[in-house]
């Protein structure tokens, strides 16, 4: 999804990236009224920022505004305010009147008519204000009613910060049967639930808004393009990185990663299968022996074990083998769910389980499965001293030291067999690039949703890995 964000004066790249709670949001706000922008300046800038894609959309088409008591409401009468001084045909709905200075200086600003009732009012753009970052509680019937049938009556629907009735910080959904939404403008920052389910779902495209807030030391962040740069002019297969590949029981699964791993930045791909399975891609190295001798080898810079594995005493001995050998390692599927403290890990390793892989990790590690996804994820990342790419239709990646990198929301139709090997195979094959595992998750990550977005509608894994060459493409663009 492209994001495209409405940048204010000394704006950087690092605060447009950052995802603030609603704690850390209120304290970017007040830096910058210490800092000398009245917060009736934020308001007006944040309301006529919005304003301005509202105006976009609408494009001379009747604009209603529902606006809460609160500052989102506030900034619902400069976004009405700067319709109107435009030429704009809008109309006002304030259930109740504003509690705070600011939303009240606002809307003494709104020379238009404000309604307290939604009754008989009709358009084709409906601008939600009514609670943005903070709220914690579920709507009241009454705004609810009020919310939904004003839904019902307009043919878009934008969200300003957040839709009313979800959490910024959790992405909970507060009351059932919210509207849908065709886009959510952003103020200031990024929240949580722009990019958490379910909330997510419900918003729409996303624009930001940038208020000038500064980066915040310790904010999660948005997953951003990388910047790969192809091989350097020396280069040579060992050099950019041999990649081995722990296979088993099933090797379809195993083929898939290695044919995506061969096509993400590795110069030489090897797979280490019990037997060689029928179907291997031309150019990828397969050594059929069941003792694993290939981990001997010194150039082995990385290793990828999990994909199509098993879970008998075989497998489990073929994952030992490849957490012995020393070698930075990305461990998924069933090498997931074998996994024990007992057994030594490299020091740069990645975990990439799904939801079901992370509670049976939780069990084994002695983590309480409960809490929020990215929480959870961070306390497994803490305790295993590994990166963790815990995946999903809010995919998110928690690091060692504390970090959390947030996905936007790829393509649903990624919700195939297959596709979590060829992830695997990607964050193996940056890996052995540069050693990074925190680098290498994100890489791996958006290699991923790019290379769903290249293929489109109804793809399979087969095509998936393919369109990887795609994707790196357009990461060194």
């Amino acid at each position: 999804m492209l994001l495209t964000a409405l940048r204010m004066p000394h704006s950087s790249e690092a605060a447009g990236l950052q995802i603030l709670t609603s704690t850390q949001m209120r304290a970017a706000e007040q830096a910058l009224i210490s800092s000398g922008t009245s917060a009736a300046m934020l308001m007006d800038r944040a309301g006529c920022g919005a304003g301005e894609w509202v105006r976009r959309i609408a494009a001379g088409r009747a604009v209603t505004v529902l606006c809460g008591p609160g500052n989102n409401g506030g900034d619902g009468y400069v976004i009405a305010r700067f319709l109107q001084e435009r030429g704009g045909s809008v109309r006002l709905v304030a259930p109740s009147a504003p509690t705070t200075a600011e939303a009240r200086a606002a809307r003494a600003r709104f020379t238009g008519e404000v309604r307290d009732s939604e009754a008989g009012i009709y358009g084709d753009l409906l601008v939600d204000c009514l609670f943005g970052t903070g709220l914690k509680r579920p709507l009241a019937d009454d705004l609810l009613g009020i919310l939904s049938r004003l839904a019902q009556r307009h043919a878009k629907r934008i969200a300003i910060d957040l839709p009313s009735g979800v959490d910024s910080d959790s992405g909970a959904v507060l009351n059932p049967g919210l509207p849908e939404y065709d886009l959510t403008i952003a103020l200031g920052a990024w929240k949580h639930a722009h990019w958490t389910m379910p909330a997510a779902q419900h918003m729409g495209a996303l624009r930001l808004v940038d208020l000038g807030a500064a980066s915040l030391a310790g904010a999660d962040t948005l997953l951003a393009p990388p910047a790969i740069a192809p091989p350097a002019a020396n280069s040579h297969k060992y050099r950019r990185g041999l990649l081995a590949i722990v296979g088993g029981q099933m090797p379809g699964a195993t083929v898939l990663a290695a044919e995506a791993a061969m096509r993400a930045g590795a110069g030489y791909v090897k797979l280490l299968a019990p037997a060689r399975p029928q179907g291997v891609p031309a150019g990828l190295v397969c050594e059929a022996a069941g003792d694993l001798a290939g981990l001997a080898d010194r150039r082995v810079a990385a290793v990828l074990v999990g994909p199509g594995l098993g879970r008998d005493e075989e497998a489990r001995a073929r994952l030992l083998a490849a957490l012995q050998c020393g070698v930075p390692a990305v461990l998924d599927a069933d090498a997931l769910m074998l996994l024990s403290p007992d057994e030594p890990r490299p020091s740069c390793t990645i975990l990439t389980p799904h939801e079901g892989e992370l509670a049976a990790l939780e069990q084994a590690f002695g983590l309480l499965p409960s809490g929020l996804r990215r929480m959870r994820a961070l306390a497994l990342a803490e305790k295993t001293g590994a990166t963790v790419l815990l995946k999903g239709p809010d995919s998110l990646i928690a690091a060692p030291d504390g970090s959390v990198t947030l996905a936007p929301r790829a393509s649903p139709w990624l919700s195939i067999a297959g596709s979590g090997d060829v992830l695997a195979g990607m964050i193996a094959s940056r890996l052995v690039v540069h050693r990074d595992p925190l680098r290498a998750a994100r890489e791996g990550l958006w290699l991923h949703g790019e290379a769903a977005r290249q293929c489109g509608a109804a793809f399979t894994a087969d095509d998936l890995a393919a369109a990887t060459t795609g994707a790196m493409q357009a990461a060194m663009s």
